[in-house]
């Protein structure tokens, strides 16, 4: 007689180790399809490996998170488009520093792992990697319920790139007088999602499947809209022309990035005209009754990524952005004085 198998007692605790490993193999396949010349191991390491880069080059690292976007998704039961967020939102952080990505690890924490939605999310993961020309290199999956709500999950990514010291952008020649051209967002990318929540869902009332006043999309569709990666556009404007400083516009929206490259003593002097910011964010203001500064402190706007340049290079550095499919437009300047980011109206 074959042998009884015998009940598992940490699954039954919650963690069911053979889901796990059947998870983790049916998703290598996806990661190596993200394999760069730079990988020296397979998946599955305790660590992943991955060839140095020359000696003038600097490594520029970065950690982040999806934030509560997830809840979207958990309700959407969609979960490709956080696995490209994190990604993407990763690369522009170190892409303000001129860097091109290298390699990319995530961890998955989770109450309880389900291979379909794991499945999804690496398969969103890898996708992004892809596209940026950036390795998977490995990562985590923690399964502790308890911890984590059933059915919910969190999502971090760290990356890590490479830059020439020639190449470093590093704010220090943000001189008074440059310019500052605004690239635009696709959505409110992964920042700002618990008050968008509330006032989609709880104030105006709003489900995933209806249409959001003022746009021809859905509430999904445009919550779910995928974090825009900017590396592509920006390293092609680069090739034309110097780039002074770049602004991540994440948490904390201009007031908040814009000065992390600012030369002390230095002001952002932004012209809210230059642009309309898309039906979402006018939808959030007006339904939530939201103070308009507050907006441009939690929100991007409409605008996901700030270049600062000099004037007599703006145009070529316009010019490349149309040619990469991602029209920019001068949002404002650089001033003396403060406070570093200043509302022209």
């Amino acid at each position: 007689m074959p042998a009884k198998s015998i009940p598992s007692a940490y699954a039954a605790a919650g963690v069911d180790i053979d889901e796990k490993m059947s998870a983790l193999k049916a998703i290598k396949s996806m990661v190596k399809s993200t394999r760069t010349p730079g990988v020296l191991s397979d998946i599955g390491l305790f660590g992943g490996l991955f060839k140095s880069p020359g000696q003038d080059q600097v490594l520029v690292a970065s950690t982040d998170g999806v934030g509560t976007k997830i809840k979207v998704a958990v309700l959407a039961g969609r979960h490709d488009t956080v696995g490209q967020d994190i990604v993407n939102h990763c690369v522009n952080d170190i892409l303000v520093q001129g860097a091109h990505p290298l390699f990319f690890m995530d961890y998955v924490g989770t109450s309880r792992i389900e291979g379909r939605q794991m499945k999804a999310i690496v398969a969103g993961i890898c996708k992004a990697c892809r596209e940026n020309d950036c390795a998977l290199l490995g990562g985590e999956t923690a399964e502790m319920p308890g911890v984590y709500p059933p059915g919910e999950y969190d999502l971090v990514g760290t990356i890590v790139g490479t830059v020439s010291r020639r190449a470093m952008i590093t704010g220090r020649s943000v001189r008074s007088g440059q310019l500052l051209i605004g690239l635009p967002s696709s959505g409110l990318h992964t920042n700002g999602y618990s008050l968008a929540r509330k006032v989609i869902f709880e104030t105006a009332g709003l489900g995933l499947k209806d249409r959001l006043p003022g746009s021809r999309k859905t509430v999904e569709e445009l919550l779910l809209a995928v974090h825009r990666s900017y590396l592509k556009p920006v390293m092609a404007a680069l090739k034309t022309a110097p780039i002074h400083a770049l602004a991540h516009i994440t948490g904390g929206g201009f007031q908040d990035n814009i000065p992390r490259v600012l030369p002390a003593g230095l002001s952002a002097r932004i012209d809210r005209q230059a642009w309309t910011p898309p039906p979402l964010f006018q939808f959030i203001q007006t339904a939530g009754r939201v103070d308009r500064d507050e907006m441009y402190r939690v929100f991007n706007m409409g605008i996901g990524m700030v270049l600062i340049v000099s004037p007599a290079e703006a145009p070529r550095i316009l010019t490349a952005l149309s040619k990469a499919r991602l029209p920019g437009r001068i949002i404002g300047d650089i001033v003396r004085g403060s406070p570093p980011v200043q509302f022209a109206n």
